[in-house]
């Protein structure tokens, strides 16, 4: 199965904390193409109590059975990568929006829906028009329960096929058999 790798680096910001109780902690906050020579937990800027961090370059693995989900992720308002982080770490960046949405129903997980950089939306749709593989959508047609060529059994039973002749606990025979 083709797959393609696209490096990016993951920024993220630390807000100081709401209460004297809460820690500070580093959200990720943006993406960028380029990947600078940096130690992972740099700080790349601060402005009064508001501080940005590097958070390291990672692999956003492309994989060619994908391509359809990588499709609607490109055509929605806002293009994204979804980065998930465990105890301030990044673990994964995802450009399928289905998996980022499974990874952020986990409470354990930080999770953020990122904007894609421009030059990663054009790798990926480079990587879409080599592997996407377009399967048409072929709605099923019924066919009656009654129809001769169903193998299942009919529906409707008549009255003969029945096997029991009676009605009620009274044993009376059907309607309108005397």
């Amino acid at each position: 199965m083709p797959r393609d790798v696209v490096r990016v680096a993951v920024l993220g910001v630390s807000h100081p904390p709401a209460n004297k109780w809460a820690k500070r902690m580093v959200r990720p906050a943006a993406l960028m193409a380029d990947v600078p020579n940096l130690e992972v937990g740099a700080l790349m800027a601060e402005q009064g109590d508001v501080r940005t961090y590097y958070m390291g370059d990672h692999a956003v693995v492309l994989h060619s059975g994908e391509t359809a989900h990588y499709i609607d992720n490109l055509r929605a308002a806002k293009p994204s990568l979804w980065v998930s982080c465990d105890n301030g770490e990044v673990r994964l960046v995802t450009a399928d929006p289905y998996e980022g949405e499974a990874m952020a129903s986990d409470p354990e997980r930080l999770v953020e829906a990122l904007a894609m950089p421009h030059a990663v939306a054009t790798k990926i749709n480079a990587f879409i028009e080599t592997h996407h593989v377009y399967e048409e959508f072929h709605k099923r047609k019924r066919v009656p329960a009654t129809s001769p060529h169903d193998p299942r059994a009919p529906r409707v039973l008549s009255d003969n096929e029945k096997w029991v002749q009676t009605r009620g606990k009274a044993g009376l025979p059907p309607k309108g058999v005397s």
